[in-house]
Order: structure tokens, then C-alpha cells, then sequence
């Protein structure tokens, strides 16, 4: 008896964590949620994963999108770190990503994703200069604190697409929850071909990422806001009670690469 008493006191404290980060979510955007609660498919890294070495970033810039909680921070990655990124990504291995669809309660989705907890590579990324970007932000008197170990790579081939939704904040335990999504695009943006690039023009990942807006909208369904892909640029919007409906538009030449993590508060 005891123990019943017990377990059902944990299972009460945890449903109180959980609908403390997501707060009162709207019905209708709660059958509009990109991410599933069932457990997702997780890709480990392997001790051969080279992760890029993340070099801190200084005079970082933020770029506010209209009056909104949106906003960009370009070259927050560089070059050679997001093109890393990509070939780690591609030696781990992407899974399918779809769903059940909107006239099952969930966002049309078709991307390739890789999951995997890294704690090291979290901090690592959010001390090179996202936390300096965070000191003066406070959502219900609490401050950011850094960044979801569960990390997420996605890839959006030619055709594929990420429908109409919104991003749940995440309860992380010992009072820390997720407030803000963090996309840094991996790809997009136009890049003169090297002199001694022998990829073939037929190759989709040589050719130059077409489509693939992040794109939010408002009250009536009117837009908000529209993000094109850049390379190295990191996009950045409150989640939760919150946040935006927002869609990844369709990839009509290239592939479309994107890291994805949330920002925690505490």
C-alpha cells in the first residue's frame, strides 16, 4: 500500500513538471505538434563521430524579426563547422521521419532526422556565444542556463517538407525547461563552386538549396514571418504556450541540413 501511495505521489509530480513547461497550450495547437511524446528513434553517435571543434563566436548579432519573440543571429556557425556537421551526420545515419498526418491529429511530416544525447557537444555549443545572446532574457523570472542535450539533425531532400506546427517546451528535470527552439541551418544560402569541386551536377547536395522557408504565421493565418535557409545561420523562437504555427516549406532543389536543439531555463 505504501508503496502504490508512493509511485502514484511521483507520477503527480511528474504530470505538474510537465505542464509547467507547457503551460496552457491551445487545443487546436495541440493536435497542430511537430514532435511526437512517444519516444523517438534515436541514432547514437559512435566513438568515430567527429563532432567539428565549435570555436567561440564573438560580436554576434541579433536580428529581430517584426515584434515578435523570432530572431536570427547570423555566421553562428561557419563554414567549415556546418559543412562538419553534415558529413557527422551523414556517417551516423538519418531515419525516416513521417507521421500519422493532419487528419490524425498530427502535422504532415516527411524529413530524415538523427536524435542523439550529447551533453558535451550541448554545452560546448551553447557556451561558443549563444549564452551571452540569452543574459537579459527571463520568461516567468527564470534565465537560460543552456542548451538540450538531446540533439536533432534533419535533412529535407527535394520534396520533402515539415507541415504546419507548433514546438512543445520539454521538461528536463531539476526544475530546468525548454523555452525556445534553436534551428541552425547547415545548408541554404548561395556558395560559389570550388574551383576543384569535382561533384557531379546531378548530385541534389552540390547543387545550390531552393525552398525550404521557415515560415510562422499569425492571427487568421496571415505571415509573420519568413526565413530562407543560410548557411551557419541560427534561428531562434519562444515555444511552449507561446509559440508561432510554423511550417518548413517544401525543398525544390538541393537538401536542405539543420541542427536543432531548445533552449532550457532554470
Amino acid at each position: 500500500m505504501i508503496d502504490k501511495l508512493a509511485h502514484a505521489k511521483e507520477r503527480l509530480k511528474r504530470k505538474e513538471r510537465s505542464e509547467s513547461c507547457m503551460a496552457e497550450i491551445p487545443e487546436r495547437k495541440k493536435r497542430r505538434m511537430g514532435e511526437r511524446r512517444e519516444a523517438d528513434t534515436k541514432k547514437s553517435a559512435t566513438p568515430t563521430t567527429k563532432w567539428p571543434l565549435i570555436k567561440p563566436k564573438r560580436n554576434l548579432q541579433i536580428t529581430h524579426l517584426k515584434d515578435t519573440d523570432l530572431f536570427t543571429v547570423q555566421n553562428f556557425f561557419t563554414s567549415a563547422e556546418s559543412k562538419a556537421f553534415i558529413s557527422a551526420a551523414e556517417s551516423i545515419g538519418f531515419v525516416h521521419q513521417g507521421s500519422l498526418g493532419p487528419t490524425k491529429g498530427e502535422a504532415y511530416r516527411d524529413n530524415d532526422r538523427i536524435s542523439v544525447n550529447d551533453p558535451v557537444l550541448a554545452e560546448t555549443i551553447w557556451e561558443s556565444g549563444l549564452h551571452k545572446l540569452f543574459s537579459d532574457i527571463k520568461i516567468r523570472g527564470k534565465v537560460a542556463v543552456g542548451l538540450n542535450s538531446n540533439i536533432r539533425l534533419y535533412r529535407y531532400k527535394v520534396g520533402q517538407r515539415f507541415g504546419r506546427h507548433i514546438d512543445e517546451g520539454v521538461d528536463l528535470g531539476e526544475g530546468k525547461c525548454t523555452h525556445y527552439t534553436l534551428l541552425i541551418y547547415l545548408s541554404g544560402g548561395f556558395k560559389p563552386k570550388a574551383k576543384n569541386d569535382l561533384s557531379s551536377p546531378n548530385d541534389s547536395s552540390s547543387q545550390p538549396l531552393v525552398g525550404g522557408e521557415t515560415v510562422f504565421y499569425g492571427s487568421r493565418n496571415a505571415v509573420v514571418a519568413e526565413v530562407a535557409p543560410t548557411e551557419g545561420m541560427a534561428l531562434l523562437h519562444i515555444h511552449g504556450a507561446k509559440c508561432m504555427l510554423h511550417e518548413a516549406r517544401n525543398v525544390t532543389k538541393g537538401v536542405k541540413h539543420v541542427f536543432r536543439s531548445d533552449v532550457a531555463f532554470a
